[in-house]
């Protein structure tokens, strides 16, 4: 009963929400809360002129103007998991149409980015795999390679997705190679020699650099057979990560530029492929990794992926590597969203990175079920939920849902990221702002109030507007404002 209560719950709350083809009248503004009473809930639209100011006020300042014009918008999703794909596919069919319709079309979220998983990672079900295990025996010439069942469910799974999503732009990151690709012949369980065998640490020549190369482009044709076009591959996740619980595997700088540049990016070119390979897919703090990637590959790279783990995480990183690398993309590729988090944790993993250059967000991950799984037994995250919950045959979007379609829905593929001032946070709150341009005309600002009260704020743009409006306690607000 509860898939088709949310069904048509997700119906109306599409119905009530403005589509970029008809946001060109007025202005419009929508809400979500700590409290969550508001769950991308109309609120009562900002006016032009300095409104009914309250008692706390604040002022922003966004440059609307070319003068003003920074990153392009790619998009906003989450990663799709082997967990995302087996409790999706839980759902029955009309469900799991309503879920994704609500995920991938403006009705809902309106996600035109999504991350997934090549092979096993710790969002999978027991055991690991990779899509050429061969029985732990080398396979050179991928004679076994096979994307199996939960492979080819993925592909599936990304080409519905593309179907109802054509902006969606597919990036695909494996957790570990085959097993007998590495020193140590194991996808996962010993981090000793957890290393391609590439010769990087060896002297006995680059045995499966080749191979690994091959893997690439066997798996982009695999999935484009399925329907599935992938845009973009990161070569290692997390390649400073070396665990034995899940799959991982420790890849130096210098030795992903070489494969790269040596391997992998001839081997997309002379199989007539267009996608794109991008840089680390790490933490902010090691930024001299990505600089030697491109540095030693920039034939082939030209984008930049990273996470938000770091201990001192500071997104102003990705500036200072815009300012040394104007021309790169930047991209957040992912941050987890625990039920235990604190309701505004995306808010800060999307805002921050977009206010410094990075040109798309994804959460991990996308779905799970209600124990935070499927996942390994043996190690990783326990604890990941989704953005979307299943559970006996229904789905619940999550907070953390909301608040990135606060930025998903509203700043639409191809929209300009605009400087702005104003945002500030004290000890106890502050106001975070991030706006943009839109294909259409129409003007985005996304705005946090991490205050334990409302404030009335007032918006100036460089066009020579003035727009004020109430933004509610605890909460990101979005206006949406119209052409000049």
């Amino acid at each position: 009963m509860l898939a088709p209560i949310l069904a048509s719950l997700c119906a109306a709350l599409g119905a009530a929400l403005p589509s970029l083809n008809n946001r060109q009248a007025g202005a419009f503004a929508f809400a979500s809360n700590s409290a969550g009473n508001l769950r991308l809930s109309s609120i009562a639209a900002p006016v032009q002129g300095p409104g009914n100011p309250g008692p706390s006020t604040w002022k922003l300042n966004i440059d609307d103007t070319p003068s003003g014009f920074k990153q392009t918008i790619t998009g906003f999703g989450a990663a799709i998991t082997d967990a995302t794909v087996t409790s999706f596919n839980t759902l029955s069919s009309a469900s799991l149409s309503s879920l994704l319709n609500e995920l991938m079309t403006s009705a809902g979220a309106d996600f035109a980015l999504m991350r997934h998983t090549i092979g096993a990672s710790d969002l999978s079900g027991d055991p690991a795999y990779t899509y050429d295990d061969n029985g732990s025996n080398a396979d050179p010439n991928l004679t076994g390679f096979n994307l199996g069942d939960r492979g080819t469910a993925m592909a599936q799974m990304l080409a519905r997705m593309k179907s109802l999503q054509p902006d969606l732009t597919i990036l695909g990151s494996p957790w570990s190679p085959p097993g007998w690709m590495k020193l140590n012949h194991a996808i996962d369980g010993n981090t000793a020699n957890n290393n391609l065998n590439d010769g990087y640490l060896t002297n006995n020549g680059a045995q499966y650099s080749s191979a690994f190369a091959k893997y690439f482009v066997k798996y982009i044709q695999a999935y484009q057979a399925q329907g599935a076009h992938i845009d973009a591959i990161t070569v290692q996740n997390e390649p400073l990560n070396s665990q034995a619980g899940y799959p991982t595997m420790y890849m130096f700088d210098f030795e992903q530029a070489g494969l790269i540049q040596n391997y992998i990016g001839p081997a997309l070119a002379n199989a007539g492929l267009n996608t794109k390979v991008w840089a680390y897919d790490h933490n902010t703090d090691v930024p001299s990794y990505p600089q030697n990637v491109l540095n030693g590959a920039g034939q082939y790279v030209d984008t930049v992926a990273w996470h938000c783990y770091a201990s001192n995480l500071n997104w102003n990183v990705l500036t200072q590597f815009h300012q040394s690398n104007p021309s790169v993309k930047q991209y957040m590729t992912e941050c987890w969203t625990p039920k235990t988090g604190a309701w505004n944790q995306v808010a800060g993993f999307t805002m921050g990175p977009l206010q410094n250059w990075a040109s798309g967000v994804a959460a991990w991950t996308l779905g799970t079920n209600a124990q935070d799984g499927p996942h390994l037994s043996s190690g990783g995250c326990a604890t990941c939920s989704g953005l979307v919950t299943i559970n006996n045959g229904g789905y619940t979007f999550e907070t953390a849902y909301y608040i990135i379609a606060q930025f998903s829905k509203f700043m639409p593929s191809g929209a300009k990221v605009l400087s702005g001032t104003g945002s500030f946070d004290f000890s106890n709150g502050g106001i975070q702002s991030v706006a943009s341009l839109n294909p259409d005309g129409t003007r985005t600002i996304v705005i946090e109030n991490t205050f334990g009260n409302d404030v009335y704020l007032t918006l100036t743009t460089n066009s020579g507007q003035e727009w004020s409006g109430n933004i509610p306690t605890e909460s990101v607000t979005t206006w949406v404002l119209p052409p000049v």
